[in-house]
């Protein structure tokens, strides 16, 4: 299956920001980040040793926190609080 160049285009952007982070921390979005983001659903979030972090949202317009799913045997999904 050939990838379109729009995937191939973002697919190296998000590579060339990434790989090769280190996560320092991981934690759900306190109550208060989510009601400063009038979200309902708090996702978990990775934070990297250079203090950047990454977070699933519902969608790209950022109405609300959401799920990320994984390979990982025993957490296939990571759920929202």
């Amino acid at each position: 299956m050939s990838k379109d160049k729009t995937t191939d285009k973002w697919e190296k952007r998000i590579s060339s920001k990434l790989v090769g982070k280190t996560i320092a921390k991981i934690e759900y979005l306190t109550s208060e980040e989510g009601e400063e983001m009038m979200w309902y659903k708090l996702p978990l979030v990775i934070t990297f040793t250079d203090g950047s972090w990454i977070f699933p949202m519902a969608d790209d317009e950022g109405n609300d926190g959401g799920s990320l799913a994984t390979s990982i045997e025993g957490l296939e999904t990571i759920p929202v609080m």
